[in-house]
């Protein structure tokens, strides 16, 4: 019988209650997310051949239930993410929250406890057979995490993903319903935590069934590593995602050197940042982005709408917050 929702929220809220005390709230998504993951792509994908993901023996969720009580079930925690992440390419990315850290987690018995009881929480959790016939339980379960983590921490949820709601009128507005072939690409330059893309994804698929291909850049770090994870966990562990600064270093270049363009492109940019031109000269950029005007130095919404337009297709659409127009040739 497939997990229900509310079963899954009460579980895994549990376990934001275990890390209460030694970190700000917006840190627990760094362990929570994790051993989600974990778990999910344990229940999914260990012992099968040609798996989207290898899930070898010792980087198993199993690994972690065997540890519960171990005095030393911090270190080895952190051993099995290693060698999961090493597996896949994931390093970096999954094996960043440091499991065996005390000033977190506590020390000596506080910190077996704790983690032995945030392993109990997910070990009793079935995800083998949900994501199916479209339904999509872990997504739904990241951003009740996000709204929650964005909550608890007095921080915008807009740090962390945009709104499902949002996300799916975005998608509706720039027309990925009339994607004609799976070679089509949709990119978001800003893209958090990946909710804003996946939707886009989704809603293209929904109207079509085509898979399009997925290009997302994001500057945080830890965020960029949640974006990560949201594909697989979707189902797009070919979505490619890079970390840095879109403005500065756009990472998706054309074999020309100008910018890759894209059929779609969403975007949530961060709202009015002032810092938006550090590190390059705008009057000289090398991708003739600011070839119109260059952006107020202290307002970087016009920035990135620029940066759009620049790598937008001439048959495309861009939708940023309150604006929809289309660019022709």
């Amino acid at each position: 019988m497939a997990l229900k929702k509310s079963e899954l929220y009460s579980s895994i809220w549990k376990s934001c209650d275990e890390l209460r005390g030694g970190m700000d709230a917006s840190q627990y998504k760094d362990y929570v997310l994790v051993l989600l993951f974990v778990k999910y792509v344990s229940d999914k994908y260990a012992g099968q051949r040609d798996a989207l993901l290898d899930v070898p023996p010792g980087g198993r969720f199993a690994d972690m239930v065997a540890l519960k009580g171990d005095k030393e079930i911090g270190d080895k925690v952190n051993k099995i993410i290693g060698r999961l992440a090493e597996a896949n390419d994931l390093k970096g990315i999954i094996d960043v929250a440091d499991f065996n850290d005390a000033e977190k987690l506590g020390k000596g018995k506080e910190m077996v406890d704790r983690l032995t009881s945030l392993v109990g929480i997910f070990q009793n959790l079935d995800f083998g057979r949900n994501r199916a016939d479209g339904d999509d339980l872990l997504g739904d379960a990241y951003e009740y995490l996000m709204r929650h983590f964005a909550t608890e921490s007095g921080k915008s949820k807009g740090q962390f993903y945009t709104p499902a709601e949002v996300s799916r009128i975005m998608a509706q507005v720039i027309g990925v319903g009339g994607a004609a072939s799976a070679s089509q690409t949709i990119h978001d330059p800003t893209c958090g935590s990946g909710s804003l893309l996946l939707k886009a994804h989704d809603e293209a698929r929904a109207l079509t069934g085509l898979d399009l291909a997925l290009y997302g850049q994001e500057k945080d770090n830890a965020t960029a590593a949640l974006a990560r994870m949201n594909m697989i966990l979707h189902g797009c562990p070919t979505a490619e995602i890079w970390k840095d600064d879109t403005i500065t270093s756009p990472h998706f270049l054309a074999t020309t050197g100008g910018l890759k363009t894209y059929d779609f492109v969403v975007a949530n940019p961060p709202f009015s940042t002032k810092a938006w031109s550090n590190g390059i000269n705008p009057a000289e950029d090398l991708y003739h982005r600011f070839d119109f005007g260059i952006p107020p130095m202290k307002n970087g919404d016009y920035a990135f709408l620029l940066h759009i337009l620049t790598c937008l297709k001439s048959t495309g659409i861009r939708r940023r917050s309150s604006t929809l127009s289309r660019r022709n040739c």
